[in-house]
Order: C-alpha cells, then sequence, then structure tokens
C-alpha cells in the first residue's frame, strides 16, 4: 500500500552534517521525498508536534531540543512507507537499534536521536499536517513508479 509519511533530521542530525547520508538510506530504499524544508521550529510547532507528551516530565526537554537548531522536515511517499522508513530508522535508543540503521550508527543517545518518522496512519496525518501545506508537496513519478507503469 502506498503511504505517505512524516520525517524529521532533528537538530543534532542536521548539526553533525548527516542530512545527506540519512536522505541516501531512504531514497535507496525507493521512497521518495514529496516535501521538504529545512526550518528552525518554533516552540509553538514543537509543541503541537510532541502535543501527546504535555504534562510529561520530560516535555520542556524535548521542546528545547526540538527549537534548539534547523530540522529537515521531509513527507516521504512510498509502498509501506511508515513501517519500512521506521525499520530503517531503528529503535530510539541508539544501543538496542539494529546494526545498520539510522540510529544504531548516528545516534548518541536517545534524547538526540538524528531522527523522527510518523509511527502509525494517524500520526502521519497529523504531522504531515502540522508542518506542511497542501502546496508544498508534489505529485511526481521516481523510476521504480515509471517503470511499474511500463510493465503494466
Amino acid at each position: 500500500m502506498i503511504e505517505r509519511t512524516f520525517v524529521a533530521i532533528k537538530p543534532d542530525g542536521v548539526k553533525r552534517g548527516l542530512i545527506g547520508k540519512i536522505l541516501e538510506r531512504l531514497e535507496n530504499k525507493g521512497y521518495k521525498i514529496i516535501g521538504m524544508k529545512m526550518l528552525k521550529p518554533s516552540v509553538e510547532l514543537a509543541q503541537k508536534h510532541y502535543a501527546e507528551h504535555i504534562g510529561k516530565p520530560f516535555f520542556q526537554r524535548l521542546i528545547n531540543y526540538l527549537t534548539s537548531a534547523p530540522i529537515i522536515a521531509m513527507v516521504f511517499e512510498g509502498e509501506n512507507a511508515i513501517s519500512g522508513i521506521r525499520h530503517i530508522m531503528g529503535s530510539t535508543k541508539p544501543d538496542e537499534a539494529e546494526p545498520g540503521t539510522i540510529r544504531c550508527d548516528f545516534a548518541i543517545r536517545k534524547e538526540a536521536n538524528v531522527i523522527h518518522g510518523s509511527d502509525s496512519p494517524e500520526s502521519a496525518k497529523r504531522e504531515i499536517e502540522i508542518w506542511f501545506n497542501d502546496d508544498e508537496l508534489y505529485d511526481w513519478q521516481n523510476i521504480i513508479e515509471i517503470m511499474k507503469c511500463d510493465n503494466e
């Protein structure tokens, strides 16, 4: 099933110069970027993103972290994109992430784990709407889709 999902390269990933390495892994698996921008999130935007954590003891640390530097906000599209990209990302705890995953290879600790990806269709829809307007998402065909159409 073709899905859309929200992905963000977090402040530590941007500051460490990992943007290209992370994008390469996701694109190499056939996921296509249909929206992408660099921005430094406002407190309000960060609070909307982490709304499910309001009232938890770590909430303010999340907000401080996400607003500390620019992020790369993206929407990816592809076959089973939500679960597929989460698999490529690996566990939120870097020491538990499978070898070869983004977090195993690049994350330093759970609180600075380089990347975020939506965990369900509902959160993907909510997060995409928080970070992107409809006119910032582009419908285009990558080579995999073009080849698939040629074979039908």
